[in-house]
């Protein structure tokens, strides 16, 4: 019994789309690593740089595995990416649903993060620089406290009476850790709709390998009877 071409060069092409990817994420993660324009602050709180480094690496490998098993028709390197797909797809699913289940605790695990910075006094110049910088940006003041973080409230806490967030004392009344955490609920909707998307991938890539290993079997057994 022959192999499907059809299935074989889609899952070929699928597994090229997949590598390109996966070069794309590594390329533009290592380049956000070695900039010098990164906020401490930020890189703190949201230390996804890493993570992204580590997925490009993963879905090359995997992208690799994938395009040789498919074109030399290697039953062990197909097996490899099933298995390693299905394992990434139930790591997927449990973050899913831990991140639906425990919100409050990525809320205390961002302030736990970015509670180290303080006392603001304590800490060298560059990172109350790179504080400064995102309160105005974000228009708040202080990472955990307020204002009390600050032993002077600097010119960037100082904010318009018209301002919603503007207290009795014309300073921001809300803290850093809790923009970004809003900003996190915000874009949450994007995180899931890219994860919903991966999913639809892997599903179709474990199909893929699986029928194509299916048909080597054969395509072997048959070999060996005849």
């Amino acid at each position: 019994m022959a192999v499907n071409k059809c299935i074989k060069y889609l899952l070929f092409f699928f597994n090229l789309l997949f590598w390109i990817s996966g070069c794309i994420i590594l390329g533009v993660s290592i380049y956000l690593k070695v900039s010098k324009d990164g906020n401490q602050i930020t890189n703190e709180s949201l230390p996804g740089i890493d993570l992204m480094i580590a997925i490009g690496v993963i879905i090359m490998v995997l992208g690799f595995l994938g395009c040789c098993g498919a074109i030399k028709e290697n039953r062990c390197m197909l097996l490899m990416f099933f298995v390693s797909l299905l394992i990434i797809f139930i790591l997927l699913l449990a973050a899913g649903i831990l991140g639906a289940v425990g919100e409050k605790k990525v809320k205390d695990w961002v302030k736990e993060r970015l509670g180290k910075f303080t006392p603001l006094s304590k800490q060298p110049q560059s990172v109350r620089d790179d504080l400064e910088k995102l309160q105005r940006e974000l228009k708040c003041c202080g990472l955990v406290n307020g204002p009390g973080d600050w032993e002077k409230i600097p010119d960037s806490c100082r904010c318009n009476a018209t301002d919603t967030d503007c207290n009795n004392s014309k300073v921001y009344s809300t803290t850093c850790s809790a923009r970004i955490v809003t900003w996190m609920e915000k874009n949450m909707e994007v995180v899931i709709g890219i994860a919903f998307a991966i999913a639809i991938l892997l599903i179709f890539g474990m199909v893929f390998a699986m029928i194509l290993y299916c048909q080597i079997g054969r395509k072997d057994s048959v070999s060996t009877n005849a």
